[in-house]
């Protein structure tokens, strides 16, 4: 048989829609193909524009028209008070965040993109303070401020709205969970656009912002076989339009089905399309026989059983990571595999459509994330498939792997530090930059992957190891990585593991630590009572030292108050412990500290009396900076 031709004119990098072919017609050469003039062309995938912050989204994209006009239509309508609230919601599957990014790429013109995910794949919402840290993280600003130690509202969101004043930009914000965790990141500012991603209606975020939601339902009919045809090819698909009519309605027009459907047709290259439908409703059978009327979870079904045994396990395993995030270095060692076969594993999964592809690293590391469309039904099989101790050595693998990581990212970084055993090559960390910008880019989920350790409570261990790496490292890595805020959650986890293995020492050492930072802060009341609490894990076994840091904390807190009576008694309490420590530079500064209380309450004759009592201890100690600053105290007081 000769070549192939057909009568369509095509733009390079197109192919036929082969749905639309009239028939056969013989040529001098062979046999050639006849389609009518009005043959929809499908484009093939195109390299998509790279936006920081921004990963691919797939390809190729179908439909959705009209949703695209609607957005588009709304950011160009007369700007009002505050910031543009655009709102894509659908289910999980309707191409919600594809098309949300497919719009950020059209539409971003001059303006600076930002774009975080407010829940994780199980669903679990992000604080808004930390979403808001991780946007100015990007906008190079990091956030110096704690979280508020009562229950108003995060000072990094007013950071955040502050900074975002003034700017062109465009926030993609996905998987917001409701309204109140999508408001207070929102800046009264009429050149910023946010585009909001979820499931449902945001229906508080009304009261406050005019919204006209673009709710995703299926593709229509067209669409989707368009859909189908760019994914499989013209040839299987045109053969029988109605074998692809009904698989589309299988799928119920929705993209995420179609696309695991379409990678089930590839894997069976002899399979006609109307085989991929019989063979989606029986993957949608539950076992007690009845049938499912969720394509989503049938497509996944008929997708997962087909994977490799390793494969299927690695996706499993992927679960376990925080935020469902992974790459080469943390994906083998959930895994337990050697690093080139995990990355061949990852790569393979996320062609299949079972992982989402998230901003690459820096040094150019493919990023993956577990889709929150499929993280309900891969921790059922997890937890139903993997044993137990499988699945806690698979976390301690996580964990040990980390610790490496982050202690010869400080290696790099502080040459005076000692270096761990080198990782594999193709996990290893290579100079002093690639291991700033990774600890920059890791941070939060670094934390994130601590906080959920301990929390699970059965690798204390390891969780330890990874908090005490971070806090040795973070402080050399610079901005923003050793943000405050990251400094006060790695003392709170010091906190719970030592109030967890009953170590007093190690508590009362977290939260004098935690109090410094909310001083520092200006939090004071917040600051005393977490000195207050460090005070009473001295008590048994008796930590002096300890005792005397917390009460003389509590003094300065009570000073910086305004309240220089219980400052004084503070003060007073501290001293007397430093005296029994036999510690001359803590008397001289304690007495110092009391005579300034008494002074404020005018009572000079006993601040008098303690600044003469710090002074012979200075010219004991030879402290001559100090003898000056006391001597000039007492000379003001007459």
């Amino acid at each position: 048989m000769g070549t192939w031709s057909y009568r369509c004119p095509l733009g390079a990098g197109a192919e036929p829609n082969y749905a639309s072919l009239t028939g056969w017609r013989a040529t001098g050469s062979g046999v050639a193909l006849v389609a009518r003039k009005t043959a929809t062309v499908v484009e093939r995938p195109q390299a998509q524009q790279q936006l920081p912050g921004l990963p691919p989204g797939p390809e190729p994209f179908a439909g959705r028209a009209a949703e695209l006009a609607a957005l588009r239509a709304q950011v160009a309508a007369p700007a009002g008070a505050g910031c543009r609230v655009l709102v894509v919601a659908g289910r999980p599957g309707s191409g919600r965040s594809a098309l949300a990014r497919r719009f950020a790429r059209t539409a971003l013109g001059g303006r600076r993109l930002l774009a975080a995910h407010l829940a994780a794949p199980d669903g679990t919402a992000h604080p808004s303070g930390a979403v808001a840290r991780r946007l100015l993280a990007q906008l190079e600003r990091p956030s110096q401020a704690l979280p508020d130690p009562g229950d108003g509202e995060d000072p990094a969101c007013a950071e955040l709205r502050e900074a975002l004043t003034g700017r062109d930009t465009l926030l993609l914000l996905d998987d917001v969970p409701d309204a109140e965790h999508l408001i207070p990141l929102l800046p009264a500012e009429p050149r910023c656009v946010v585009l909001a991603v979820t499931a449902g209606p945001l229906t508080a975020l009304a009261a406050r912002f005019p919204v006209d939601p673009v709710i995703l339902r299926g593709l229509d009919e067209a669409a989707a076989v368009e859909l189908l045809t760019g994914l499989v090819g013209g040839t299987r698909i045109g053969c029988d339009p109605v074998g692809a009519a009904g698989a589309a309605e299988a799928c119920a027009g929705r993209p995420a089905p179609l696309r695991l459907l379409a990678g089930w047709l590839r894997a069976h290259p002899k399979a006609a399309v109307p085989q991929a439908a019989r063979a989606l409703r029986e993957a949608g059978v539950r076992p007690d026989g009845d049938g499912s009327d969720e394509p989503l979870l049938a497509a996944l079904t008929l997708r997962y059983r087909g994977l490799p045994v390793a494969q299927a396990r690695l996706l499993r395993t992927l679960t376990l990571a925080p935020d469902g995030r992974v790459d080469l270095r943390t994906g083998s060692a959930l895994a337990g595999c050697p690093a080139p076969e995990a990355a061949a594993a990852l790569r393979a999964l996320a062609e299949a459509e079972l992982l989402d592809e998230a901003e690459p690293g820096a040094d150019g590391t493919p990023r993956y994330r577990v889709p929150g469309r499929f993280s309900a039904e891969l921790t059922a099989l997890r937890t139903r498939l993997d044993r137990p101790g499988e699945q806690q050595l698979a976390r301690a693998r996580l964990l040990e792997r980390l610790v490496r990581l982050v202690e010869s990212a400080r290696a790099l970084l502080d040459r005076t530090a000692v270096a761990p055993e080198p990782l594999p090559g193709p996990l290893r960390l290579r100079t002093a930059a690639q291991a700033r910008q990774w600890l920059a880019e890791e941070a939060e989920w670094l934390l994130l992957a601590a906080e959920q350790a301990i929390e699970a409570g059965d690798l204390d261990g390891s969780a330890g190891r990874l908090v005490g790496a971070l806090l040795r490292t973070l402080p050399v890595a610079g901005p923003p990585a050793s943000a405050p805020a990251g400094a006060y959650r790695l003392h709170r986890a010091v906190l719970a593991l030592a109030e967890r293995q009953g170590a007093p020492r190690r508590a009362a050492a977290a939260l004098v630590n935690l109090a410094e930072l909310r001083v520092a802060a200006g939090q004071f009341e917040a600051a005393a009572e977490q000195y207050q609490a460090a005070l009473g894990h001295t008590r048994e076994p008796l930590d002096e030292a300890a005792a005397a840091r917390a009460l003389e904390g509590v003094g300065e807190c009570r000073r910086a108050q305004g309240d220089p009576v219980r400052a004084a008694d503070a003060y007073g309490r501290a001293l007397a412990l430093r005296q029994g420590l036999d510690d001359p530079v803590g008397q001289a500064r304690l007495l110092t500290r009391i005579a300034e209380a008494h002074a404020a309450q005018q009572r000079y004759q006993a601040a008098g009396r303690e600044y003469r009592a710090a002074l012979a201890l200075l010219r004991r100690l030879g402290d001559e900076r100090g003898i000056a600053a006391v001597g000039e105290a007492l000379e003001r007081l007459g």
